[in-house]
């Protein structure tokens, strides 16, 4: 008697499964092999990806043309940091003003203080602030009629910390940092916002509140403007931000910034 060896699998039926999945996910899964190594397309896929997250660091923003596009008043600050090469070298750089961009801010100081100074930072990734930060604003902006803004701040070869400085000097009650987040090899230009209370040099990251993954495949904007209007709102009502102020933007009615 024979018996029929079993069936194989069909090579179109895992690709297909495998294909549900990618599509919910940006994650290189269920890759296609040759012998012992992945097939030359996901090799070429994932060597153009390195090669855009690299670009994505050591790209600079065009602060000037960012700045036509923010249609308000802008600073364009510079860390302690005096290049990119430097700047990625030392963190700490990153997160002290240089002496010539403060100044620029004394300037421009208010008092009584501002509401909310918002800064735009290279951060990690050039790329999330050239595609994302000035749809973000525009998404922001015109629902926080309520508040007195400062011109806002560029600031390049910045860090999250550097925030405290900017609005300790600007004196503002309230920080709100843009920033590149640091690019991997499904998204290279993913934007972050750090929201500080009462901003000043010495703050902990405990003491902030993020909003991150903003991209194409991740918050939109209409969805991080309402979380950020939000956490706004909330903490000029508790005066504080970070672990005292806990994210719940969706789950309740969103403040309305201009009726405070």
């Amino acid at each position: 008697m024979s018996i029929d060896p079993p069936a194989k699998s069909h090579p179109e039926t895992a690709a297909d499964l495998w294909a549900r999945f990618r599509r919910a996910t940006p994650a290189r899964i269920g890759l296609a092999r040759a012998g012992d190594a992945v097939r030359t397309e996901a090799l070429l896929d994932f060597q153009l990806a390195h090669a855009q997250a690299r670009d994505a660091i050591h790209t600079g923003v065009d602060f000037a043309a960012l700045a036509e596009r923010m249609g308000r008043p802008t600073l364009h600050v510079h860390s302690a940091a005096p290049d990119r090469a430097t700047y990625i070298r030392r963190p700490d750089l990153g997160r002290r003003l240089g002496a010539p961009s403060r100044p620029l801010l004394e300037a421009n100081r208010a008092d009584p203080p501002w509401d909310v100074a918002f800064i735009v930072a290279d951060g990690l990734s050039s790329a999330a602030v050239e595609d994302h930060a000035a749809p973000l604003l525009q998404a922001v902006l015109p629902q926080a009629a309520g508040w007195r803004i400062a011109p806002i701040v560029l600031a390049e070869q910045a860090r999250v910390a550097l925030s405290d400085e900017i609005g300790a000097l600007l004196n503002t009650r309230l920080a709100v940092m843009l920033i590149g987040e640091r690019p991997g090899l499904s998204v290279r230009n993913s934007l972050g916002i750090y929201i500080t209370f009462d901003p000043r040099p010495g703050r902990a990251d405990s003491e902030r509140n993020c909003i991150s993954n903003i991209h194409a495949d991740g918050l939109s904007y209409e969805t991080a403007a309402e979380k950020l209007l939000w956490l706004m709102a909330e903490s000029r009502r508790l005066q504080a931000t970070g672990f005292f102020l806990k994210e719940a933007a969706g789950h309740a009615p969103p403040a309305r910034l201009q009726e405070e």
